[in-house]
């Protein structure tokens, strides 16, 4: 993205560059530039006064919280504190924070030969800027439970995450150095670096790192030194969920302004993310709305379901073609493995999966897409709502050129042969769609619209709406309000008990659905 660097209207440059161990993780949640700019200390020279939420948004920080006590010596285990930082947590959060404290205790028996450490570890080096006049100090830190012998010459770090997920040799390296060489403690001779899943209490096979201080300093040199100095030196925006509380989104050059777009103008409300899926979930639930956003462990048996998979490979299957290249249209030939990796299916709906993609073949988009236009399959498209002070989130099945303007399509798949009476309703990102094609993408009106597919086991539904129509566009902005309204004036985001709570995939993290659930059992 060019532009000048650092953007335009920062200020706080720091001697004082701090890296954290989060910095290397997912590239989904991460922005270089972001953390590029945050490590030095810079922010907007006005920053803007915001209303700060009522409930505690880090949602493993009631557990760090109250992880100390299982630590001491007499390994007890007190309840879940209600609150951290002030700030009380859902009903939600504490439950989950009870489960995992459990796995931690069982995952950790006291050792008494561990204990917390006092201050946390920060590794930390000086040397001259890049004038050569001024000294600048590096910190790196790593968000952990931290634990050493009492004799100071072993170290533990436990990183806690909610599954467990595949670690980088660079966050291994990091994770490796603050260990060994945080505080600057000459008495450190081993090191260990576990990962711990809150969710199960899984920890991996074989330990992130385990060696001594010098292994610990030979294998940051290796593949932690050169990844720092590069995430300094990064200047790649990369808009995201992490805009919403990112201090340089104000002066982003690669952050789309999009005042208005969900017809909304209201700045009293907290900075938040919203999509199409935060809309539908809020109003089917709340606490399920909110508990989902937090991303807390899902119900795979709900999440997971047969026909819930089939949609996903089929949408895979596509994405995965729609990218080849060069850029050809889709054709009936399906052969009978065609499942993707990853993903399994029953007999019947693998199937029927293929019968929807053969269907899909009479209608690719390809077949009328720009042949020197751009196609961008499964794009993340994110703006900023000035208006609402809203990070929004898109995500088109497929964005593609025709006659230079931009096309939008939507593709589901249906076993049921009936479409639904109002589609817009049943396929709420539709109304987000128009209102993004209307305006935010700035495409010509001759020729910028959204089409929804829906693949059924008889045939192919396809459906153009014109956002320019002025019918089109006022049904799309009542759904966006109606759908962004409750949500938006939402603090405390407490569950609404109902049918839905049978189907729902995080009812195991809300008392009210546990409850009604536990009722409907024993009323069966």
């Amino acid at each position: 993205m060019a532009g000048s660097w650092p953007p335009d209207g920062l200020v706080g440059k720091s001697r004082t560059i701090t890296v954290r161990l989060g910095m290397f993780g997912p590239e989904r949640y991460r922005c270089p530039a972001s953390d590029a700019l945050t490590a030095r200390g810079l922010r907007p020279g006005r920053p803007a006064a915001r209303k700060p939420e009522e409930l505690e948004m880090f949602v493993n920080g009631p557990f760090m919280a109250a992880a100390g006590a299982i630590e001491r010596p007499r390994g007890e285990l007190p309840p879940a504190g209600p609150t951290t930082g002030g700030r009380p947590a859902h009903d939600g959060v504490q439950r989950w924070t009870e489960h995992a404290l459990r796995t931690y205790a069982e995952a950790f028996p006291v050792d008494p030969e561990l204990r917390p450490v006092r201050r946390p570890w920060v590794y930390r080096h000086r040397r001259l800027a890049d004038s050569g006049q001024e000294e600048a100090e590096f910190h790196i830190t790593a968000w952990g439970r931290q634990l050493e012998s009492s004799d100071g010459r072993r170290r533990e770090l436990r990183l806690p995450v909610t599954r467990l997920r595949a670690r980088s040799a660079v966050e291994r390296a990091v994770a490796a150095l603050v260990a060994a060489e945080g505080n600057a403690d000459a008495q450190v001779e081993n090191v260990r670096v576990v990962q711990f899943a809150l969710a199960d209490g899984r920890t991996d096979l074989k330990p992130l790192f385990e060696g001594t201080r010098a292994e610990a300093l030979a294998a940051y040199r290796a593949d932690g030194a050169p990844a720092v100095r590069a995430l300094l030196d990064s200047r790649e925006y990369r808009p995201g969920t992490a805009c919403v509380s990112c201090a340089v989104a104000p002066v982003c050059p690669a952050l789309t302004r999009a005042p208005g777009l969900l017809g909304t103008n209201d700045l009293s409300r907290p900075r938040r993310v919203w999509s199409s899926t935060t809309g539908r979930a809020h109003r089917a639930c709340p606490a399920r709305g909110y508990l989902r956003g937090l991303r807390l462990p899902a119900d795979d048996a709900v999440e997971r379901s047969p026909a819930a998979e089939r949609g996903r490979a089929v949408h895979a299957f596509l994405a995965e073609r729609h990218r080849r290249c060069p850029s050809t249209p889709c054709d009936h030939h399906i052969v009978s493995e065609w499942v993707p990796d990853g993903f399994r299916l029953p007999e019947e709906e693998r199937r029927l999966g293929a019968e929807l993609l053969r269907h899909h073949a009479e209608v690719c988009p390809l077949r009328v897409a720009d042949s020197r236009g751009e196609v961008r399959v499964e794009p993340r498209l994110v703006f900023d709502d000035t208006a609402a002070d809203l990070v929004v989130l898109a995500d088109p099945d497929l964005l593609y050129q025709d006659a230079g303007s931009w096309v939008w399509r939507e593709i589901k798949t249906s076993a049921s042969g009936r479409p639904p009476r109002d589609v817009l309703a049943a396929y709420p990102q539709l109304a987000l769609a128009i209102s993004v094609v209307g305006g935010a993408l700035g495409s010509p009106r001759a020729r910028g619209r959204v089409e929804l597919e829906v693949l059924r086991p008889g045939g192919v539904d396809l459906r153009t709406f014109d956002p320019y129509d002025a019918e089109t566009r006022e049904a799309a902005e009542t759904l966006l309000r109606g759908q962004l309204s409750g949500w938006h004036a939402e603090t405390r985001f407490e569950a609404v008990p109902g049918p839905q709570c049978t189907a729902c995939e995080v009812a195991r993290w809300c008392s009210a659905g546990q409850r009604r659930n536990a009722g409907q059992e024993a009323a069966g």
